[in-house]
């Protein structure tokens, strides 16, 4: 994990905290979903919708709108989602993190979860400041997979945590 400057009123959450927001959300909105298979964001959509995560999903993407993408409807912003999402997962440039953390807090929203590598000091401050919880620069796949994944077909926990598409990452 690369080291980021502290940001006032606002500690990254640990990981009992991470698994906690995980476990207590149903609805995850993922801004910048793309069709493209080669993008991450398809991969943790596909990882989303997959029996072992049971999240509702929401893909957001203006230009997608309206189409679809693993078969879910595709909406043009937060706003015009039909449920408020507990989780927002954002796969946008960093600079954008601000404008997305001011739609996540009118929709709403709980959490807001920038991707891998994608950190904004201002986004955070915008959403701590408005009650929400903050992760950053960490897949919410591979979180999800760390605490509820590596379990055997059987349902037995074999302690392993699957690295499988983590290069897409």
């Amino acid at each position: 994990m690369p080291e980021h400057p502290a940001v006032e009123g606002w500690t990254p959450p640990s990981a009992l905290e991470r698994r906690r927001i995980l476990d207590r959300s149903r609805s995850v909105a993922v801004v910048g979903a793309s069709a493209n298979q080669a993008r991450a964001s398809y991969f943790v959509l596909t990882y989303l919708l997959s029996s072992s995560a049971d999240y509702d999903v929401y893909p957001v993407n203006p230009r997608a709108a309206g189409g679809e993408i693993l078969g879910r409807r595709v909406y043009a912003s937060l706003a015009d989602l039909p449920v408020t999402p507990d989780i927002v997962d954002v796969f946008r440039r960093a600079e954008d993190l601000p404008s997305v953390a001011d739609e996540a807090v009118e929709a709403g929203a709980s959490v807001f979860w920038a991707q891998l590598g994608l950190w904004n000091a201002e986004a955070a401050r915008r959403c701590a400041a408005a009650g929400l919880d903050v992760v950053m620069d960490r897949c919410l796949k591979i979180e999800h997979a760390r605490f509820h994944g590596g379990l055997h077909l059987a349902g037995f926990d074999t302690g392993v945590i699957s690295s499988r598409l983590s290069s897409h990452h």
